[in-house]
């Protein structure tokens, strides 16, 4: 019975030898470079929201909830039915969950989220506009989304926001005698209103005009993300806790998020807190069978944001040109510009469909397969490669990036609108 025991103490110091040894060979679940590529993709890891020198009002509590009640006001439109909060609705993570954005009429663009975008030195896909304030403007006179012009838009800030405006921005200027209708947008009688204007009176109406952005920006900064259960994963992780229901991922959701940082180079592109890089890109994007224009993406927008009028350095930023070294410094021209568009960010994306610019890409499944197969681009050249996942790492990806949703964070009030006087 004495040596059964033995050999039984024998055989368990060999097993317990041979777990040992196995559990060396696995060693930490995370290596210390995967730690800190978590680290760096954790919400904790977002730095403070970034001044913007090109907008003295950003942070002006008061310029925000002018801007709250401009981004919800139908009445800045051409038809008074078309607001910002159209197509970027609140409920909705700021967009729209279309393919192609719907106001005036029916752009050849999928509506961008707001939250997290005061973290971003371009706008739009094309990233034509350098800030969020001169984001603001290029919808409220396109054709196809506001409808709206400079001079309408002075005369209802005037009638309706008249003393808010003036406690933020200083006083309105004479309006009398300006016509209802001018700026230069799409339709010939308003453009020729404004050509009959003079120099001065247009640079007031301009004015009027980039504050108005100003005051959406200073409200549309303070929408930001809160943590997702990725980011609670992380937490724990980085602590050494045991994790709990609230903060744990299962073995395919902890499976995609290796694949992403990994195999399938995910993160190469959708890095940082806000899984994004803010740069442009040119990944085989099938063309939108719902668009007949040609679509060249950063080629064309490149150019359009330094011959900006409202950019970091033109005469209606409050920038200081050394200030504006992202549009100074920006690159216009080459081959990698042509089809390529701005990464978006991943956080709440399993809430986003449809996908990619024009909406091409219905569901997170065909995103996914759309990056493992790497087809040719329409023009221009792919960045993408073949990845070669199997069905099941494909379908972990996915569960990965639906553990990236969260409520958006933003202050008391700001996700509906406000009680505006003379509606």
């Amino acid at each position: 019975m004495l040596r059964l025991v033995s050999l039984g103490l024998v055989a368990a110091t060999v097993i317990s030898a041979a777990a040992a040894e196995t559990l060396k060979l696995a060693g930490p679940r995370w290596s210390s470079a995967q730690r800190e590529t978590l680290r760096s993709l954790s919400l904790a890891s977002l730095g403070p929201l970034p001044a913007d020198p090109s907008n003295r009002y950003g942070d002006d509590i008061s310029a925000a909830r002018l801007g709250q009640r401009l981004f919800f006001d139908t009445r800045l439109s051409g038809n008074g039915k078309v607001a910002c909060a159209t197509c970027h609705i609140a409920s909705r993570d700021f967009q729209d969950g279309t393919p192609l954005a719907h106001g005036a009429g029916t752009t050849n663009r999928r509506t961008m989220p707001i939250a997290g975008t005061a973290h971003s030195p371009w706008m739009f896909w094309d990233g034509r506009a350098d800030s969020q304030w001169a984001q603001a403007l290029g919808p409220l006179e396109s054709a196809l989304e506001h409808g709206g012009d400079r001079t309408q838009y002075a005369h209802i800030i005037a009638a309706y926001y008249g003393d808010e405006y003036e406690a933020v921005f200083g006083r309105l200027p004479m309006l009398g005698g300006m016509p209802a209708h001018a700026g230069p947008v799409a339709d010939s009688a308003r453009v020729a209103a404004w050509r009959r204007m003079s120099a001065s009176a247009q640079d007031d109406i301009s004015r009027v005009y980039a504050n108005m952005g100003k005051a959406i920006a200073a409200f549309e900064r303070r929408i930001g993300f809160a943590p997702s259960r990725f980011d609670r994963y992380v937490e724990s992780e980085l602590a050494g806790r045991a994790h709990t229901a609230a903060d744990s991922l299962s073995p395919d959701e902890e499976a995609g998020l290796r694949l992403f940082i990994g195999k399938a180079n995910c993160s190469t592109c959708h890095n940082g807190p806000l899984f994004t890089d803010n740069h442009f890109h040119n990944t085989g994007v099938p063309a939108s069978t719902s668009v007949a224009a040609v679509d060249s993406g950063r080629a064309v927008g490149a150019r359009q944001v330094v011959a900006s009028e409202f950019s970091c350095t033109s005469r209606y930023s409050d920038a200081k040109p050394e200030d504006c070294d992202e549009l100074r410094f920006a690159v216009t021209e080459g081959d990698e510009l042509l089809r390529a568009y701005k990464t978006p960010s991943l956080r709440g994306v399993a809430e986003r469909a449809p996908y990619m610019h024009a909406g091409q890409l219905a569901t997170l499944a065909d995103v996914v397969a759309h990056y493992d197969r790497a087809a040719a681009a329409p023009f221009g050249h792919s960045e993408l490669k073949p990845l070669q996942l199997s069905n099941s790492e494909r379908r972990q990806i996915e569960a990965f990036l639906r553990t990236l949703s969260a409520p958006l964070a933003a202050p008391a009030g700001y996700l509906a609108p406000p009680n505006a006087s003379g509606r």
